[in-house]
C-alpha cells in the first residue's frame, strides 16, 4: 500500500528554512517515494509483505536511488516518486546485507540533483538533525541525535556504531538524515525504543552514509559485496536477560534443519561463550564463510544441554533474483 500524503507534521516539527545554512527545498527534491511489489511465494514475503513503501534518495544524476534495503529485497516491480507527482519504475540494482543498503536504478529520467553525501562522524550526539520522507517541507522532522552506538538486529544484522534521533518519524524507511550542513549522513532503517538521559524515547535508528563508500563499487559491479557471503543460520534472536534465545526460525533455513528450537537459549559458539546478540551473530561469522559448519551450545526445557552442528547457508540464495522486463 503506498504512503498516504495527505498529512503534514505540525509547524513546529517542521525544520524552519530560514534557520538553515542551506536550501531546504533543493535538499527534499532528491528525496523520493518508493513503492516496491513483491511475489506472495518470495522467501521474505511473510516477514516484510508483498507490498513495501517507503523512501529512496538520489545519490548520482543518472538516478542512482540509496534505500534501506529490505524495501527492495525479492521486488519484482519498484516505483519511484518525485516532490512533482511524477513516477517512474526502478529496478533494484544492489542490496548489501551488511550495511542493510539497497540501490535502486531509475528506468526513466528523473532530472533531480543528487543529494551530497556527509559523514556520520560530523555529526554528535545531541546535534540537530533533519530526518526527511519524500511530501516535501511537511513530511519533514526536526530531531536529534540522542545516541550513537553498536546495534544488533534479530534477523542476523550487527553494526559497529549506528546514529539514532529522535523524536521518532512514522515514515523512516529509507528516510534522508540530513546533516546541519544539508547533507546526507545517513538512510532511516527502524522505530527502536532508546535511552534518552533516564527514560526511554521512540526514536528511528539510522544506518551511516560512510559504510557505503567501500562498498558502492561492488554494489554496482556485482549487485553484492565481492567476498565471501557470512554464514547464515536462519533464526531471529532475542537477549532475555542476560541470555541470547532463539524467538523464531526461517522456515527452511538451516537452523530449522538442524531441529533448533523455539525457546533454546544458545550458550556457546564453536566452544566460546555467547555475552550478547551481537556477540553472537560476530561468533557465527568468525566460524567461517557461508556454508561452513557452526557448532552451538544450546540449553532446552529445564536447562538440558545440546550440542548441534548447523550447516549454514548464503541469505541470498533463499532469495528471488530480480528480473528487468
Amino acid at each position: 500500500m503506498a504512503v498516504e500524503q495527505d498529512w503534514e507534521f505540525p509547524r513546529d516539527l517542521q525544520p524552519k528554512p530560514a534557520e538553515l545554512g542551506f536550501d531546504l527545498d533543493a535538499v527534499l527534491a532528491s528525496v523520493l517515494g518508493l513503492h516496491a511489489e513483491v511475489a506472495e511465494d518470495a522467501f521474505t514475503a511473510g516477514t516484510l509483505g508483498t507490498e513495501r513503501s517507503g523512501n529512496g534518495i538520489v545519490i548520482r544524476e543518472d538516478g542512482l536511488v540509496l534505500t534501506i534495503g529490505y524495501l527492495i529485497t525479492e521486488a519484482k516491480t519498484i516505483w519511484l516518486t518525485t516532490h512533482k507527482g511524477t513516477a517512474v519504475g526502478g529496478y533494484p540494482l544492489a542490496y548489501d546485507q551488511a550495511t542493510g543498503f539497497g540501490l535502486v536504478q531509475a528506468l526513466g529520467r528523473l532530472g533531480l540533483p543528487a543529494l551530497p553525501r556527509g559523514s556520520a562522524a560530523n555529526v554528535n550526539r545531541g546535534d540537530p538533525v533533519i530526518l526527511a520522507a519524500h511530501g516535501g517541507r511537511g513530511h519533514c522532522l526536526k530531531a536529534k541525535v540522542i545516541a550513537k552506538h553498536e546495534f544488533a538486529g534479530y534477523w542476523e544484522y550487527v553494526l559497529d556504531e549506528a546514529l539514532f534521533t529522535a523524536p521518532a518519524h512514522p515514515h523512516w524507511g529509507g528516510a534522508a538524515l540530513i546533516d546541519q550542513t544539508g547533507k546526507l549522513a545517513g538512510v532511516g532503517s527502524l522505530l527502536v525504543e532508546e535511552k534518552s538521559g533516564d527514560k526511554e524515547v521512540q526514536g528511528n535508528m539510522v544506518v551511516p552514509i560512510d559504510l557505503l563508500e567501500p562498498i558502492l563499487d561492488d554494489l554496482l559491479t556485482y549487485g553484492r559485496v565481492n567476498r565471501p557471503p557470512r554464514p547464515w543460520l536462519g533464526f531471529y534472536a532475542t537477549e532475555i536477560k542476560s541470555h541470547v534465545a532463539v524467538a523464531g526460525l526461517a522456515k527452511g533455513g538451516p537452523a530449522e534443519s538442524a531441529k533448533i528450537e523455539v525457546g533454546d537459549v544458545v550458550l556457546e559458539v564453536a566452544e566460546e561463550p555467547v555475552v550478547s546478540l551481537a556477540d553472537l551473530f560476530r561468533k557465527i561469522w568468525k566460524c567461517g564463510d557461508a556454508g561452513v559448519e557452526v557448532p552451538l551450545t544450546l540449553a532446552r526445557g529445564g536447562g538440558q544441554l545440546h550440542t548441534v552442528k548447523v550447516r549454514s547457508a548464503d541469505r541470498a540464495s533463499f532469495l528471488q533474483k530480480p528480473k528487468l522486463h
